[in-house]
């Protein structure tokens, strides 16, 4: 039989790893999401230097392990650099895995939301033109509100994966509860304790990326599109 006594024993700790996780989540996805929105507004851009920007960044970031991305932000910026947050190493390595990530995850959002404008009906963008709408204007008033509502269910999905995604922050020294698990399961007294901290973990990501996908499941449908 399984022994869970080592894991509610250490259950204040899994919990305290599972609100860093939350927030470095949350904080990593608002950012992607204007990170990938400015990059998708570069991709559409009639200017060559920012359409040049944009491909070239989501070319690299995106085939660039996430991983490697993390070493760099937190030993590469933060301990060869010296460029830090705060006085304080955990908020710095907070922001380091925060950015990591979103980086990381904007050109995702930069090419689903691609994908929504490319939905949006030409004569549209050309209406606005007619109107005296600068690009800038017409993307932010009526293309992008549109393509936003379009790709509602594929944005879901890179949220789900970027919640799972959080379980590698530990390459930026940032201590979520993969990290933690990783913790507790080195000490000796934990070892029969490791298949019920797997269950909990597991348990605990479906908590937070099932009830996500279900509605942004819903939402998709409630700001559907007509065509």
């Amino acid at each position: 039989m399984f022994d869970f006594g080592p894991f509610f024993d250490n259950f204040h700790e899994i919990l305290e790893g599972f609100w860093a996780t939350i927030r470095l989540a949350a904080a990593s996805a608002v950012l992607s999401l204007i990170i990938g929105t400015l990059l998708a507004s570069f991709r559409v851009s009639p200017v060559p230097v920012l359409r040049s920007f944009g491909t070239g960044y989501v070319n690299i970031v995106r085939n660039t392990p996430l991983t490697l991305l993390l070493l760099l932000c937190a030993q590469g910026l933060n301990d060869t650099l010296h460029l830090t947050f705060s006085e304080s190493s955990s908020t710095t390595y907070y922001w380091w895995a925060v950015l990591g990530l979103s980086g990381y995850t904007g050109a995702f959002v930069c090419e689903t939301l691609r994908s929504g404008i490319n939905t949006v009906p030409l004569g549209q963008a050309e209406a606005a033109r007619s109107i005296g709408l600068t690009f800038s204007q017409s993307l932010r008033m009526i293309i992008l509100p549109q393509a936003f509502r379009s790709v509602i269910a594929p944005m879901g999905s890179i949220l789900i994966a970027m919640i799972k995604n959080t379980t590698v922050a530990a390459a930026a020294s940032y201590a979520e509860v993969a990290l933690i698990s990783k913790t507790l399961l080195d000490k000796p007294s934990f070892a029969s304790g490791a298949i019920p901290l797997f269950i909990g973990v597991a348990i605990g990501f479906m908590i937070l990326t099932l009830p996500t996908g279900f509605f942004f499941g819903w939402l998709a449908k409630r700001m559907a599109v007509a065509r």
